[in-house]
């Protein structure tokens, strides 16, 4: 009895804490620096050809420093991401930019994903009741296409499909793996259109995200995101038709 005393309100209940509060510490800092601030499109055209002559004097150390840069980005939810993709191709080109965006954003992802569940996940459990449970099991039941489609189609914001899943209980293997391969056709889009933005940049032309959020763009990737979802559809057509 002592020990579930303690597993629950004391030392030892507050230990899952812990890394909810490392990113919180991580988060503030990234916020107390300013960084925010040159996550915008007129920051980088000022510094285009700075950060171009950093890539070009650090070949391995500047992919690398993006990657990790974009993690950052993604664990503490930092306004921007968009734009850093966009940045990815005009820096490193379509696939390697495209390669380091899909890393960093898996990386950030299941930093936030495994906070949320070891921190709030079960205390969320158990005070939500049997309703979450509920939806949690539904889910799990079709977590892969579910995943592929909240990667696919920007429905809700990067942010909260890296949280939501940890507390409906979808497996990290599942989470881990349905990140990149859903987020990597609109990267490499994005990155692709990047590519080219450091000839609107030498022209003094504006960059900004409507180059890419266009129906041309925006269509082709809701279509991957329906498809997604046809395995759920059909298993529910066949169980109908089975009754």
């Amino acid at each position: 009895m002592a020990t579930e005393v303690k597993g629950e309100g004391g030392t030892g209940g507050w230990r899952r804490y812990w890394p909810l509060l490392a990113l919180l510490l991580v988060a503030a800092a990234v916020w107390a620096s300013g960084l925010y601030r040159y996550l915008s499109p007129d920051a980088l055209k000022t510094h285009y050809g700075d950060l171009r002559g950093y890539v070009a004097a650090h070949p391995f150390l500047a992919p690398v420093a993006f990657a990790c840069l974009y993690a950052v980005a993604v664990a503490v939810s930092l306004p921007g991401a968009a734009l850093l993709t966009l940045a990815s191709g005009l820096l490193f080109g379509t696939w390697l930019g495209a390669f380091l965006v899909v890393v960093g954003a898996t990386a950030g992802a299941v930093v936030v994903f495994m906070v949320a569940r070891t921190s709030l996940g079960e205390p969320l459990r158990r005070r939500a009741g049997p309703w979450l449970e509920r939806m949690a099991s539904g889910f799990r039941e079709d977590a892969w296409s579910y995943m592929l489609f909240l990667r696919l189609v920007a429905v809700f914001p990067f942010w909260l499909v890296n949280i939501v899943p940890a507390f409906l209980g979808v497996p990290l293997r599942t989470y881990a793996l349905a990140t990149p391969i859903g987020i990597a056709p609109a990267t490499v889009v994005y990155a692709g259109i990047g590519s080219g933005l450091g000839d609107v940049i030498e022209r003094g032309g504006d960059i900004g995200l409507g180059t890419v959020l266009t129906p041309g763009v925006l269509l082709p990737l809701a279509g991957l995101g329906l498809l997604a979802l046809l395995p759920i559809a059909l298993k529910r057509w066949r169980r109908r038709k089975a009754a």
